[in-house]
């Protein structure tokens, strides 16, 4: 029998990045979408034959009964959704980030444990093919221990353009601002990478603030165990969209640049670059990867599947709150 799961949030990431990423799954039925604007009920109506859509979250869990939520609303949204729909039964995966506060994250992986539901947050970077072979790469020692990890995220301006998902991304209270909308994946992505190990924070830069608004750019410098370390650069205001990355091991150096990957050994360099689609803001592609992980972790009741993506997102969180206080005490 198919899982039923129902969208609670339906703009651009989830019309363009999740709902196409489900329906590489066979195993599972969108039934549902939950959002309060008529025009978004009406564009899922159109493009999802038989889909049911409501504009108030209680109705549709009780109406519904769904297997799953996916949350994928405005951040400042994703606690009390996720809440709810743990509450009511189902199984949870979330949009980064889980939530805003390590208050509320705790309080919900509680709940997910006492009602036996599985809960995890949208770590699709992790699902990309460059990253999958860097990861592949260190794994199989290629690089030796790896020592340090640079990871730059650089846009011209927030996804969206001047639409709604631009406004909200600039909005602190709705939980706006580059650390939460880059700097999430690359936090991940840094522990996944350097073996599981949660980082510390060594220092912060933020900036690009507009009056009321959160950050627009970021500077973090991050240390591991082992003396191990890892900086991160976050702008909307670059001259050009730039994704790139650099690991450095004892033995080799690995550099990213989209699906460009160049490995350089003591005697020889090496072109490793995967194919991909154009690099955008939704990856439909990488989520219907995770979809697959999220469908084993409730076939199996949890696992090191949901301990890993709930141990990576309270650090992510982490990090996120110690730097914004830092930057905060020290502007």
């Amino acid at each position: 029998m198919k899982l039923r799961g129902a969208i609670v949030g339906f703009g651009a990431v989830a019309a363009e990045g999740h709902l196409p990423g489900w329906a590489t799954r066979p195993e599972v039925q969108i039934v549902a979408i939950c959002d309060p604007v008529a025009a978004r009920r009406h564009h899922a109506f159109r493009i999802l034959k038989g889909v049911r859509v409501y504009d108030d979250l209680g109705l549709m869990l009780d109406g519904e009964r769904p297997d799953f939520v996916d949350v994928a609303s405005p951040p400042g949204f994703h606690a009390a959704a996720a809440r709810a729909a743990l509450e009511a039964g189902a199984h949870v995966i979330v949009e980064k980030p889980l939530c805003l506060a390590l208050e509320e994250f705790d309080a919900l992986a509680e709940l997910a444990r006492i009602r036996g539901r599985v809960l995890m947050c949208v770590h699709n970077w992790k699902h990309a093919p460059a990253y999958r072979r860097a990861f592949e790469l260190i794994a199989s020692g290629r690089l030796g221990k790896v020592r340090e990890i640079t990871l730059e995220r650089l846009r011209t301006g927030p996804a969206g353009g001047d639409g709604p998902g631009a406004r909200w991304r600039r909005e602190a209270a709705l939980g706006g601002g580059i650390l939460i909308d880059h700097g999430w994946h690359t936090l991940y992505l840094a522990q996944w990478l350097m073996g599981g190990a949660a980082p510390t924070l060594v220092s912060a830069r933020l900036g690009g603030n507009r009056e009321g608004g959160a950050e627009e750019e970021a500077d973090l410098q991050l240390a591991f165990d082992g003396d191990r370390r890892a900086a991160i650069q976050l702008s909307w205001h670059a001259a050009a969209r730039r994704t790139s990355a650099s690991i450095r091991g004892d033995r080799a150096v690995l550099e990213l640049e989209g699906n460009a990957l160049r490995l350089t050994e003591a005697q020889a360099s090496h072109d490793l670059s995967v194919i991909d689609a154009a690099d955008d803001s939704y990856h439909a592609a990488w989520f219907g990867s995770l979809a697959g992980d999220f469908e084993q972790a409730i076939e199996r009741g949890g696992g090191a599947i949901v301990a890993t993506n709930l141990a990576e997102s309270r650090a992510a969180l982490a990090i996120i709150l110690e730097a914004r206080a830092a930057a905060g005490a020290n502007p």
